[in-house]
């Protein structure tokens, strides 16, 4: 087993849980993307959020992305919109697995199944 230094295993830590300043710092991604898209925050952020429910992204995308969404504006309702509007597109499948996810980011219980 390779020798890991206590910065970097803080910092996959850090990433592995949506702390998404992490990321930010390292490689300045978001506000980058964001000027050279010419959108405004709040609708990058739910173009964002679009791709990851095509996409199928692991729940700690859904972390940071939503994380960034509320702090742009973006409404828990404009993320059930997002939601509804991709649905022809990506597919029932892609939205239920989206569902979930979504809520844990929101830090919302998911129900049992009954």
């Amino acid at each position: 087993m390779p020798v890991v230094g206590a910065d970097t295993h803080q910092t996959l830590s850090d990433l592995s849980v949506g702390r998404s300043d992490i990321l930010e710092r390292a490689v300045g991604l978001r506000e980058a993307d964001r000027e050279a898209s010419g959108l405004d925050a709040r609708t990058f952020a739910l173009c964002k959020i679009a791709a990851l429910i095509a996409l199928d992204a692991p729940p700690a995308s859904y972390a940071w992305q939503l994380g960034n969404a509320l702090a742009d504006g973006v409404t828990p309702e404009d993320i059930l919109g997002v939601l509804v509007a991709v649905a022809p597109q990506v597919g029932g499948p892609r939205v239920i697995a989206a569902a979930p996810e979504i809520m844990v980011a929101l830090g919302l219980d998911i129900p049992e199944e009954g």
